[in-house]
């Protein structure tokens, strides 16, 4: 049997798809029951269905790859554009007029508009820390000579 089946060049196939419940298609004779037709019908549609899902969860995660990539280098893109930025700044600041380079003027104002944004944010949020640690400091002495006065009474 073993010598039969070395020399049959489909036998693995029809092992492999024997295996699954399926009959290899095209290799067994055609059947006329109406039960057995329907029954191959129902599990290759079955299969189907598998496959179907399989192949859209396999799209889904490839979209999903795709829009890791455009994110870490838009971040990579936002990062190298925000220290050169930093940088130039820090030399503008040596340099009383710092070389502008006409052709990319707009376009550089508009790359920096996201580290312009973080920058104000920052400085307002030092500006309200500031604001409420003054309002704490000037509430505490407000507060103590109160307290002292009910320890006293």
């Amino acid at each position: 049997m073993a010598n039969d089946q070395n020399n049959d060049p489909l036998g693995f196939m029809r092992n492999m798809w024997g295996n699954m419940g399926f009959s290899l298609p095209g290799m067994v004779a055609p059947t006329f029951d109406v039960d057995e037709l329907d029954k191959r019908i129902k599990d290759m549609k079955a299969v189907e269905g598998w496959l179907r899902m399989n192949l859209s969860m396999l799209q889904m995660t490839i979209q999903s790859l795709e829009m890791q990539r455009t994110t870490v280098s838009t971040v990579q893109a936002m990062g190298q554009m925000a220290s050169e930025a930093a940088k130039s700044m820090s030399a503008g600041a040596q340099e009383e007029a710092p070389a502008v380079d006409p052709a990319q003027g707009g376009f550089s104002e508009a790359a920096m508009w996201p580290w312009q944004m973080m920058q104000q944010m920052r400085e307002q949020l030092q500006q309200t820390a500031d604001a409420a640690a003054q309002a704490t400091a000037e509430a505490k002495p407000a507060e103590k000579p109160a307290s002292r006065r009910s320890k006293k009474d």
